[in-house]
């Protein structure tokens, strides 16, 4: 289970976040939804430990993501695609990670099947296009085989195939009991994958529930999107 109660974030005199509670459970794939800004990634960042609130309480799996003996063993994320080395290999920049967090050396090789990014495992980072690092940053997050997933926007500079791999992971994924927390901007991406939906719109949450409930009237998820956000009036480019 991923928490968040009650949770506010202030930088100065701007809120950020305001009083945002939502859960993301286990066996469901749960999409955080918003316009640019509304605090999505802030939301993530405070639920992983990278943030801090103001007040209000993050929690993975009962506790705060800080006091976990071993975060990759419980919870995969990705947030800034691979964030690795340009000069390092891919294939290294996995082990690392496996090495650091005591995971076995064949996790590595699986993580980069699952991905298909095995064929471009001993290339230079630097040389990988955007969805090759991409897909560098999913299988660090599946490093662990934990029980939860925090994913923002996973499918960015993916290809169709791409994208297709990813979806049918997190069906799967979920369906084993696991916990899937994933932010997109693609409406007809999460129609295909999602359970649950939570919008939030500049900091504040504005419709939680399942996807039927949340588009129920609006004919489909983007539609519910734009009604609830206000659609394109009063923002700009």
């Amino acid at each position: 289970m991923l928490t968040l109660e009650n949770i506010t974030k202030r930088r100065g005199n701007r809120v950020i976040l305001s009083d945002v509670t939502f859960r993301a459970g286990p066996g469901r794939v749960t999409a955080l939804l918003g316009p640019n800004g509304a605090g999505k990634s802030s939301s993530l960042r405070i639920l992983l430990g990278l943030d801090r609130p103001t007040s209000g309480t993050a929690l993975v799996d009962g506790r705060p993501y800080a006091s976990l003996r071993a975060p990759l063993h419980t919870v995969g994320a990705l947030l800034d695609g691979a964030s690795a080395v340009p000069e390092r290999r891919g294939v290294d920049h996995l082990r690392w990670l496996a090495h650091s967090h005591r995971l076995p050396a064949r996790h590595v090789d699986e993580a980069l099947a699952t991905v298909g990014l095995t064929d471009a495992a001993r290339r230079r980072v630097g040389r990988y296009s955007l969805g090759m690092r991409q897909r560098l940053g999913l299988a660090a997050a599946l490093l662990g085989r934990q029980r939860a997933l925090v994913l923002d926007e996973p499918v960015n500079g993916l290809d169709p195939e791409g994208i297709r791999t990813v979806r049918t992971y997190l069906r799967d994924y979920a369906a084993q009991g696991n916990t899937v927390l994933v932010s997109s901007h693609l409406m007809n991406e999460v129609e295909e994958v999602a359970d649950d939906v939570v919008i939030i719109d500049r900091g504040q949450v504005i419709a939680d529930g399942p996807l039927a409930e949340v588009s129920a009237g609006h004919g489909s998820l983007e539609e519910a999107f734009f009604a609830l956000t206000g659609g394109s009036s009063g923002r700009k480019w």
